[in-house]
């Protein structure tokens, strides 16, 4: 799958794009017709829970989009493709079902 990086107000090193691209990987299992996606990750200024990943994948006929906020982007990127996960099993069983 072609995953688009984007780091806001910070500079991503490899090993956490590595970790998010290997998430996002994982989701090829559940629906193999995924066109492509995004991962935005961006530093909060507020709380524990400073840093946020959302993840857009384009599918065919449709966007899916999640969001997490955890207190490291390996943690919030896991939630996010967890959200997706159940998204894109739900999508795979309403287009199966027409």
């Amino acid at each position: 799958m072609n995953v688009k990086m984007h780091s806001i107000k910070f500079d991503a090193d490899s090993k956490l794009l590595d970790v998010v691209q290997k998430k996002m990987n994982k989701l090829d299992r559940f629906f193999d017709r995924i066109v492509d996606g995004e991962v935005f990750m961006r530093l909060n200024n507020e709380g524990i829970k400073n840093k946020t990943v959302d993840i857009k994948l384009n599918i065919p006929g449709d966007q899916l989009f999640a969001t997490a906020s955890a207190a490291s982007f390996e943690a919030a990127s896991d939630e996010a493709a967890q959200a997706l996960t159940k998204q894109l099993k739900r999508f795979k069983e309403k287009a199966m079902s027409h």
